[in-house]
């Protein structure tokens, strides 16, 4: 009886008040709409298409343009250069002249040499004079002394006058003695004297400073007047490169990459003068001497390039790509699907690993979500990887072509709201 007498009073209520009980209504919908009505997401995501195609795996470094053979030309010699006959770019051959050092001290030293070599040459001669006499003397006393002997044998001559003999006779034989030292002395000098006359003509040949092989002057550190002393090391006046259409790069690789790195290995790489051209070369050599810089370690990788239209200049920098690993017509995804996690509401229960069969090596598991037909309920996939690179990842199992990844986050708020930032990648749970 109480209800219906409220309901009876609410209706005669309604009754009189036709707009207040409107608009009362319209608040209750309003208020139950946005109650029960499911609230619009502020995001959606972006995905791409399963596909096939090449999967490369590659080491990026960077490094220098050096010719293949660089050879610096110095001078043995010191003194003024008094001629230089080439200039930078200067194509040079084997044997031409480069330039010329003032030869006028060098050259008096060899006229000295050859002043002290004939001097000893006629030294020489007069101790081989010296011999020849010493030889005749030794002679006549020999005789001398054997007459004496005879004689004091019979008794004609006293004891005196044989002992006198023999130190004659002796004299003699070390006179001869003295003259054929002082005649391999003589010898030795000459010898000295011709080995300083040749020291001396080479260093008057060295003064004329001539290109050891064919190539093009890279760098020219002299001129005309310029004065070069090789006293403690020989200072270096050309820089010849033997062979501008062959070049290499040195690329620095970090200690964590050099282990991918082997001999014959493809490689790409840009110059910042021709930013739209890649040029291909190969790995040539990995060398074991680390080099550590603000202690990072790294190693040296010498690269081979053809250079034949000229466009690579020695100490141009390059950005090395080196390809360690590469597959075609592979099934690969995006390599940051790898990495891309949804939003926690929307992750469904987690998908239960099939655990690995003992004794057999199986490729590497990883989770990638896929499109379904919420668009905000993504389906969780574990799948086989192969290859993994930089941009795409091989794909061995659990997804097929066709299928479409999500990569990342996209928001649907306007850019105030967003401090305009449109997208926001998950991060990885």
């Amino acid at each position: 009886m109480g209800q219906l007498f409220m309901l009876t009073r609410m209706g005669s209520w309604i009754k009189r008040h036709k707009v207040w009980s409107a608009l009362i209504a319209l608040v209750v919908l309003f208020v139950l709409y946005k109650i029960i009505a499911p609230t619009p997401h502020d995001y959606e995501y972006t995905g791409e298409k399963v596909g096939r195609g090449e999967v490369l795996r590659v080491v990026s470094a960077s490094g220098k343009v050096r010719a293949l053979n660089t050879i610096k030309v110095g001078t043995e010699v010191s003194g003024q250069v008094t001629k230089v006959y080439v200039d930078f770019n200067s194509p040079v051959t084997a044997g031409q002249i480069l330039a010329e050092i003032d030869p006028t001290r060098v050259r008096a030293r060899v006229q000295q040499t050859e002043a002290q070599v004939a001097l000893a040459r006629a030294g020489l001669q007069q101790t081989a004079a010296n011999v020849l006499r010493a030889r005749s003397e030794l002679e006549i006393q020999e005789r001398d002394f054997a007459r004496q002997r005879d004689l004091a044998q019979r008794g004609f001559v006293s004891k005196a006058n044989l002992d006198a003999a023999q130190t004659r006779l002796n004299s003699a034989r070390n006179a001869l003695d003295v003259a054929l030292a002082q005649t391999q002395s003589g010898n030795a000098q000459i010898r000295q004297a011709t080995a300083e006359l040749s020291s001396a003509r080479l260093d008057l040949n060295r003064t004329v400073i001539i290109a050891p092989a064919s190539g093009v002057i890279i760098d020219k550190l002299v001129e005309p007047g310029t004065t070069v002393a090789a006293s403690f090391q020989t200072p270096n006046l050309f820089e010849i490169a033997a062979d501008t259409t062959k070049m290499q790069v040195e690329a620095s690789v970090d200690e964590a990459d050099i282990g991918q790195i082997v001999e014959g290995q493809n490689v790409t790489f840009t110059v910042d003068s021709y930013p739209d051209d890649v040029f291909r070369a190969k790995v040539r050599q990995v060398r074991k001497a680390p080099v550590e810089t603000q202690n990072v370690v790294s190693y040296l990788v010498i690269i081979d390039v053809d250079n034949l239209d000229g466009k690579l200049l020695p100490g141009m920098t390059a950005n090395v790509e080196i390809i360690t690993g590469a597959k075609k017509n592979a099934l690969r995804v995006p390599t940051n699907a790898l990495r891309f996690r949804p939003k926690a509401a929307d992750r469904g229960p987690p998908v239960e690993e099939q655990p690995a069969k003992p004794g057999k090596k199986e490729a590497p598991r990883q989770t990638l979500y896929l499109a379904g037909t919420d668009a905000y309920k993504p389906v969780r996939k574990q799948v086989r990887i192969g290859l993994q690179g930089d941009e795409y990842t091989e794909i061995l199992s659990g997804i097929k072509a066709g299928d479409t990844v999500l990569v990342r986050t996209k928001s649907l708020k306007p850019k105030a709201e967003t401090d305009d930032t449109d997208e926001d990648d998950s991060a990885a749970s």
